[in-house]
């Protein structure tokens, strides 16, 4: 009991953190995001620095991809255009669990002290939003924390440790990361938990990389939803989302030992060397795809075509 009181304290923490760090980058940043996506929509070398970037700075691979899409329902940029902008969020979402493997997580009381300090002393809404951003940091920082000293206990539990062995397997730990992923509805959510139960020694390297792929997958939930209603090229951009991951999901889960292999070889710590593996799969992913995003969005549009009109009858 003492146990599950704990995970469910910390991932009600953590989430929340989550969602109060989303709404206060939002809030900070949303409109240079909008401004820098929009800009950089012409060329795919910019459209992959400006999906990075943004995503880096709103802590959220979906909401620069559900931007994304409001600028091309506008009409705002093409279906073509938009698609490194995709392929530069799944690059950026990286630099969480690069944050999350740091453990700095100790020091998360500080982040949520300062930034609440912030909010409540600050007379401008600007200052207020950047203390809601620091709060947001620390808050997911400590439920993270809370989340791993619940779960030590379990590792000394066989069946437990057993079951997640499990998870090594590819299409297990897929299935696995991919159903959680959609159910707390954030990939980097998804990376924080599994790089915090592997630093416990919880969660071997191989089913944390296994789980790492899944979420690839399940992050996509969010963008197709945001695709209902919209255009057909709003459409597009949701399903080229949907297809790179499942393509480049498959390729891992086909040279999972050579991910593991190059993940032990970068460092001695497993939650570093589940985030360095996450580092890799997605640049090495972005950049394999970023050749080809006007043949794959040709297949797209063949695959989605534009809606008949009706003819009126005489």
């Amino acid at each position: 009991m003492s146990l599950a009181m704990g995970a469910i304290g910390g991932l009600v923490l953590f989430l929340y953190g989550v969602h109060e760090l989303s709404q206060a980058l939002k809030a900070v940043a949303g409109e240079r995001m909008k401004r820098l996506i929009g800009q950089a929509t012409g060329d795919r070398f910019r459209g992959l620095g400006a999906g990075t970037v943004a995503t880096v700075l709103l802590d959220s691979s979906s909401l620069t991809i559900i931007l994304l899409i409001t600028f091309v329902d506008a009409g705002l940029a093409t279906f073509v255009q938009a698609l490194p902008v995709v392929l530069g969020a799944n690059i950026g979402t990286t630099f969480s669990s690069q944050v999350f493997a740091v453990g700095i997580d100790a020091y998360a009381p500080v982040l949520m002290l300062a930034g609440f300090l912030l909010r409540m002393t600050m007379k401008k809404h600007h200052a207020k939003d950047w203390g809601s951003a620091i709060f947001g940091i620390g808050l997911v920082l400590f439920g993270l924390h809370t989340i791993g000293e619940a779960a030590e206990p379990l590792k000394d539990q066989p069946a437990v440790t057993d079951w997640l062995k499990t998870m090594a397997t590819p299409v297990y730990g897929i299935i696995a990361g991919a159903a959680i992923t959609v159910a707390i509805q954030s990939s980097s959510a998804m990376l924080g938990i599994i790089i915090t139960l592997a630093g416990q020694g919880i969660i071997p390297l191989e089913a944390g990389i296994a789980m790492m792929l899944g979420a690839e997958i399940g992050t996509c939930a969010d963008t197709l939803v945001a695709t209902i209603g919209r255009s057909r090229d709003a459409l597009r951009v949701g399903l080229f989302h949907l297809f790179f991951n499942i393509i480049t999901v498959l390729i891992g889960a086909v040279l999972v030992e050579q991910i593991v292999a190059f993940a032990t070889w970068t460092s001695d710590d497993v939650a570093q060397q589940i985030a360095n593996a996450h580092v890799a799969f997605n640049v090495g992913g972005a950049l394999l795809f970023l050749g080809f995003v006007r043949i794959v969005g040709r297949l797209i549009e063949r695959a989605v075509p534009e809606r008949m009109e009706a003819v009126p009858a005489e």
